[in-house]
């Protein structure tokens, strides 16, 4: 063999055995890393996914009781008792309805006569409000507003003659409408009409005992 072809044998021996170490190197038998798993989503727990919605329902309050109205009503004036140097007497409303109702409050209360020289024939009787919020009137029941007078002297002075009402005409409180009774022939009043601190006046009403 000439010098020359053994000198391209070598060559290409040399050449054959570049590129069989390059293809070594280059591919690693694991060339890529496998993608990581990402980890599950928790479930729900069954208690959370089956838990029923609540169904309870909040109680609504009791609806308020209506006032009483003068038609629901009867009234009467009680028998006078003495209170120190005045006269007390009972004003009782009756509850004639077939419902409850609220009877709270000071009703009005005029007292009729005969004409006065100075104040004319209707007393106007201061009203204190001191009853309590409510008082709720099964059928039947009863609430009582008190009066008191200051009744008249024995020998009154002539600028404040005695005076007897002849009857009395009182509005719950709340209504338009009156009801009357009948006012103790017996009983004269000093009127005081106008007053800031009169003898005579009418307390707010206040349910009787059972």
């Amino acid at each position: 063999m000439s010098l020359t072809k053994l000198t391209r044998a070598a060559v290409g021996s040399a050449v054959l055995a570049s590129a069989f170490a390059l293809a070594a190197c280059g591919s690693p038998a694991n060339s890529a890393a496998p993608a990581a798993s990402s980890p599950a989503a928790p479930a729900s727990s069954a208690a959370e996914s089956s838990a029923p919605a609540s169904t309870a329902k909040e109680k609504k309050p009791d609806a308020p009781t209506s006032r009483c109205t003068t038609d629901d009503l009867s009234v009467s004036l009680g028998a006078a008792k003495p209170a120190g140097s005045q006269l007390e007497l009972p004003l009782t409303f009756k509850n004639t309805s077939s419902r409850a109702c609220d009877l709270h409050g000071t009703p009005g209360v005029d007292l009729h006569g005969p004409e006065h020289p100075v104040y004319g024939p209707v007393d106007s009787l201061l009203r204190r409000e001191n009853g309590p919020a409510h008082n709720i009137l099964a059928p039947g029941r009863t609430a009582t507003a008190k009066i008191t007078v200051l009744p008249s002297d024995p020998n009154p002075p002539a600028e404040s003659p005695a005076w007897t009402a002849q009857s009395l005409s009182t509005i719950p409180p709340g209504q338009t409408k009156a009801l009357k009774a009948a006012w103790p022939s017996n009983i004269a009043i000093t009127r005081q009409d106008g007053a800031t601190h009169p003898g005579t006046w009418v307390d707010g009403i206040t349910a009787d005992p059972s």
